[in-house]
């Protein structure tokens, strides 16, 4: 369900029945000529509600003002909006700690911005990734208060954390393509992988008549993508999905 379409009664029910709460986190960048700056922030958007059809799941409204970079394409004229990693930090703990407030404890930010580089971080899934854990240290200590992890009431810690009991676990960021992945889809910047995902779940968000106005060596594949090949960048992204949200 979409997050600003619920009404209370759903929010309650899906606290109670621990609904994976799934954040779409990305960017808006210069894909090439032939292809939507939303790009990396609309492939979460579209495969999340493909898994929707199947799985109960909250949806939040799409964060799309990541830290971009100008690394790949000036802003001038080409739309890369860039927010910087220590903003965004401040805004993602205040957005996670609201987030617990509510009663939510199966919060996931997904991300599909440079995760190729995923297991060291880049600068927008680090922000989000710490600010995680800070506010459920801060959520935490104002709920239990301090000492609250020595206390006698947590002392089978480590038995519970040994069986998959974990309160850390209450709010996680995933990249869209985990590294399962590498090796079986193109992984690349608006080259055949990215061009074929759009082609498959929003092909509006491309215009093969400006593959030939592109001139950077990352969007030298992007005229070989397909629908046909997106789709099974879809299926396999979907089996991810399905294995890291769960209720």
């Amino acid at each position: 369900m979409r997050y600003e379409l619920m009404l209370p009664h759903q929010i309650r029910k899906a606290i109670a029945e621990n609904w994976p709460v799934a954040l779409p986190l990305g960017v808006l960048e210069y894909h090439g000529e032939h292809m939507a700056v939303g790009m990396d922030t609309l492939a979460v958007v579209k495969t999340l509600e493909l898994f929707e059809r199947e799985a109960d799941i909250v949806i939040l409204p799409s964060f799309y003002y990541g830290a971009a970079s100008y690394a790949v394409a000036p802003p001038e004229g080409n739309g890369s909006v860039q927010v910087g990693g220590n903003a965004l930090a401040s805004f993602a703990e205040e957005l996670f700690y609201s987030l617990l407030r509510i009663g939510f404890r199966n919060v996931h930010a997904i991300i599909h911005h440079q995760t190729e580089n995923f297991a060291a971080g880049m600068p927008t899934d680090l922000a989000f990734k710490s600010a995680g854990r800070q506010a459920i240290f801060r959520f935490l200590e104002e709920e239990r208060g301090e000492g609250w992890w020595g206390s006698q009431a947590m002392a089978d810690y480590y038995a519970g954390h040994a069986a998959g009991e974990n309160f850390f676990n209450w709010v996680q960021v995933h990249p869209l393509m985990p590294a399962a992945m590498n090796g079986q889809y193109p992984f690349d910047h608006a080259g055949i992988g990215e061009t074929s995902l759009m082609l498959a779940l929003c092909p509006e968000a491309v215009d093969a008549g400006h593959f030939a106005d592109n001139t950077g060596w990352y969007t030298a594949s992007a005229p070989e993508a397909s629908a046909e090949l997106g789709q099974k960048g879809v299926a396999m992204i979907l089996d991810h999905l399905r294995a890291i949200l769960s209720a």
